[in-house]
């Protein structure tokens, strides 16, 4: 067996995805506490787990060890001058924003919530709203420490030392061996505030019109799309921009008490989140935003992470759990392939509760198997209703393949690994770092798929 604390983590298995599907539990957990321990790696395989907001299978290890990192959680070491920081796998960025914010620092990148672990944006190479300005996590990572089941713990840096692990590590899912500490640059700031602001758009078209004019002028953009709009409203929706506050001496704050301010104890019943109520939110959140045109002065937590003020929304989806899904299309035909998959979406009724456009840059993602890439990518989530929703995502996946676009695979539970070969052309490079003790339900569905 694993060597290593167990405590109580391996009698109570509760290791979900954020998806809730599929259900896969390991069969043994152990608990890594500090970045000098040892683990003997002989009862493959593993695989490390933070915060579980993966949204699928790449951090599900079923009748494997789950290797947790919630004991590695020290920052280790902060140049508050330039804004360098380097701490254990398993700090938080909300961990870290409570240090960083009030001395003048940002995270370089952050996705849509703030409850993940540095090592998993690493291993995912996490993305957020300001791609087009400063690229991907991996971006600004300058080093980490990989260590190898056969006992090597590898250096690896931006520069030159170990950088083919270095470059496989990043966005790669957490199979080239444990990542105990990562160190990254910050962003400066001056205050915790975003200059943000709201433009209602009336179709797809006017989208891809706002976002030519939008795109270069605020280092935040995003958009999101009303699903359930039809014909000549077809992919309506709300465009919002945003820059750190730099003219506005206000105050430092923070509202980590007001976070999570509602919780979903349990599973709602499968019947709550139906056509009906999600084209009545869709409907009621765009004619709440449509006349509030015009800039804003916005803490930053509602503005990067308007979720995280509630607690297990992922329950709404109840107990079958949701699909989210996730695509890059190149920006040749990004206008054509993006509007005719919300125009398949309206069509099948197959309406989304939160639905996410934004447009990559063209700074190139370091690592081998990132996903980022220059074009427009789409977000949607889909209740689970078995095979009528899992048919309707291969016939998206078949549009996307066919138009050259990639599936991210932190949030997918179900794509083929026709799709999956295709996404990362850099794949046959990528396996030749893999750990052999490490893997996970994601990558050997895809890999079985291929046998």
């Amino acid at each position: 067996m694993a060597s290593g604390n167990t405590s109580d983590l391996s009698t109570h298995f509760n290791f979900p995805s954020w998806g809730n599907y599929p259900s896969h539990q390991p069969k043994d957990v152990i608990r890594y506490p500090w970045s000098s321990s040892k683990i003997d790696f002989s009862d493959a395989p593993y695989l490390a787990y933070g915060m579980g907001r993966s949204y699928g299978d790449s951090c599900l290890n079923k009748n494997g060890i789950i290797i947790h990192s919630s004991q590695l959680n020290h920052i280790l070491d902060f140049d508050g001058d330039k804004g360098i920081i380097r701490c254990e796998a398993g700090v938080t960025f909300d961990d870290l924003l409570s240090v960083i914010v009030p001395r003048g620092w940002f995270l370089p990148v952050t996705p849509g919530t703030r409850f993940v672990t540095v090592a998993g944006a690493l291993a995912n190479d996490v993305h957020g709203k300001n791609h087009h300005a400063v690229g991907s996590f991996g971006n600004h990572v300058t080093a980490f420490e990989l260590q190898r089941s056969d006992g090597q713990a590898l250096l690896c840096t931006c520069e030159n030392e170990n950088k083919q692990f270095f470059n496989a590590t990043i966005g790669g899912l957490g199979l080239t061996g444990l990542v105990t500490w990562v160190e990254f640059r910050l962003k400066k700031i001056v205050n915790s505030y975003v200059s943000t602001s709201t433009q209602p758009f009336s179709s797809i078209n006017a989208f891809f019109e706002l976002d030519r004019q939008y795109f270069e002028r605020h280092e935040y953009s995003v958009a999101w799309i009303d699903t359930t709009a039809r014909l000549r409203h077809l992919g309506r929706g709300l465009y919002f921009s945003g820059d750190h506050a730099t003219e506005h001496p206000v105050a430092y704050t923070e509202i980590r008490k007001k976070q999570r301010s509602l919780n979903l104890p349990i599973n709602f019943p499968g019947f709550v989140l139906n056509t009906f109520a999600i084209k009545a939110f869709n409907r009621f959140y765009f004619n709440g935003h449509k006349d509030s045109v015009g800039q804003t002065l916005s803490h930053y937590s509602p503005f990067f992470y308007p979720l995280d003020n509630i607690k297990n929304w992922n329950r709404m989806y109840g107990k079958r759990g949701f699909f989210q899904h996730q695509c890059v299309i190149p920006l040749e035909n990004g206008k054509e392939v993006i509007t005719e998959i919300l125009k398949r979406v309206s069509d099948k009724g197959m309406a989304s509760f939160l639905s996410v456009l934004k447009r990559f840059g063209n700074i190139p993602s370091v690592g081998m198997m990132s996903f980022p890439r220059e074009g427009y990518t789409l977000a949607l989530d889909f209740p689970n209703k078995g095979k009528r929703t899992l048919a309707f995502l291969t016939d998206l996946d078949e549009l996307i393949q066919s138009a050259k676009g990639a599936i991210y695979p932190a949030k997918d539970a179900r794509m083929s690994a026709e799709m999956f070969v295709s996404s990362f052309p850099d794949l046959e490079l990528f396996k030749n770092y893999i750990d052999p003790a490490f893997s996970s339900s994601f990558w050997r569905r895809v890999m079985q798929q291929q046998e």
